[in-house]
């Protein structure tokens, strides 16, 4: 490796559909567009195959994932374009009850470089009355992932992920030099929380983030917030889109990890301390 390793990054931002077919074709146009403006490595959203709520309309489609007939095009896709395939992740039945959340790194020659199965489950009640219960259909990851491209080293999460810093931390400290949130964010936490939780991730860290997201309103009557973005360690936004499917692009410099984490060496600065299991006693004044 170089000693200022450079590739492009590009995200692929989606609308969703139950229409597996559909949503692997669209996604495949957006791949071979981002490869064909130079990407080295491209990052698909969150459940990029299927966008369906009901469980039983879910289990009706998916299957293990040596059957996956997403996985297994993606894998030729990659192969046929020779770039770095991020798949943000696929809906993987586990058995007949359960089903994994599993995002796929795929290497250029087609093969499985790394899988992650998402760790924190969306189990939230919104104030517009949207619920989720991620927990009823899928079963937790219980093991963070980092995987090395020829340029950096990936650390991998999924979405609501986002929301627990000490999961990036300790990515960054396995020696992450980019973190990666594919996401399906709702439009209403989005407007919240979308940029100001990606920009905190990578400052904390002195790492580039990658994000890319689906947009726009769903047929099962999601509405997501889309803006897929790239952002620096230092906490610039170098691309991001709209709300509408795209893709976007940005050159990644690995240098500004470097540069990033020596002006606030932070990741080396951690010390051990206590909480106490009380509140401390009043004095006597």
């Amino acid at each position: 490796m170089s000693e200022s390793p450079r590739f492009v990054a590009a995200c692929v931002q989606l609308c969703g559909s139950r229409d597996y077919a559909r949503n692997v074709a669209e996604a495949s146009e957006l791949i071979r567009e981002a490869a064909g403006r130079g990407a080295h490595y491209v990052q698909t959203p969150e459940q990029t195959s299927i966008m369906e709520l009901k469980r039983e309309a879910l289990f009706a489609v998916i299957v293990p994932e040596e059957q996956d007939r997403a996985l297994k095009a993606f894998r030729q896709l990659a192969s046929e374009l020779g770039i770095w395939l991020h798949i943000g992740s696929l809906a993987i039945r586990i058995d007949d009850a359960r089903a994994a959340n599993r995002a796929f790194l795929i290497t250029p020659d087609g093969g499985i470089a790394a899988r992650y199965d998402k760790i924190h489950m969306f189990d939230v009640d919104l104030p517009n009355g949207e619920t989720f219960r991620e927990s009823r259909t899928y079963r937790p990851g219980e093991a963070a992932v980092v995987a090395d491209l020829p340029w950096a080293r990936l650390g991998l999460s999924i979405c609501y992920d986002l929301r627990f810093p000490q999961l990036y931390r300790a990515l960054a400290q396995a020696g992450a030099t980019v973190l990666t949130v594919p996401a399906a964010f709702t439009r209403q936490t989005g407007e919240a929380h979308w940029h100001s939780l990606q920009r905190a991730r990578a400052i904390e860290n002195g790492a580039f983030v990658i994000a890319a997201a689906h947009g726009g309103q769903h047929e099962n009557g999601r509405e997501t917030f889309g803006h897929s973005l790239i952002v620096a360690p230092w906490g610039e936004i170098l691309a991001e889109a709209g709300t509408e499917p795209c893709v976007i692009l940005a050159e990644i410099d690995l240098a500004e990890v470097d540069e990033a984490r020596r002006r606030i060496a932070a990741l080396t600065h951690d010390r051990p301390f206590a909480i106490p299991t009380r509140p401390p006693e009043r004095q006597a004044s």
